[in-house]
């Protein structure tokens, strides 16, 4: 990660934009591929679905699935601290 704040030009889905942030320009793109990705199955799957509503149906499953790897983050840190009593 780099310490100054950089720009970053993405489009996702029809729209363009411009992030400014401390990301490297290949995680930036990552995100960015990623994003336009689950757009299009989102679209496949319910190919009636509005632009609004599936960008908030992204961002859902994105903070579930981060609230899921937190959560699994949490239980190993404890179980390694509880090992690291035992010994």
């Amino acid at each position: 990660m780099n310490d100054t704040n950089q720009r970053f030009k993405a489009s996702i889905g029809k729209k363009n934009y411009t992030f400014v942030g401390k990301s490297s320009a290949d995680h930036m793109k990552t995100v960015t591929e990623l994003m336009n990705r689950q757009l299009v199955q989102l679209k496949e799957m319910s190919p009636d679905i509005n632009d609004e509503d599936a960008a908030i149906l992204l961002a859902f499953n994105a903070f579930s699935e981060q609230i899921k790897l937190q959560e699994k983050l949490n239980e190993l840190t404890e179980n390694n601290e509880e090992e690291g009593n035992m010994n």
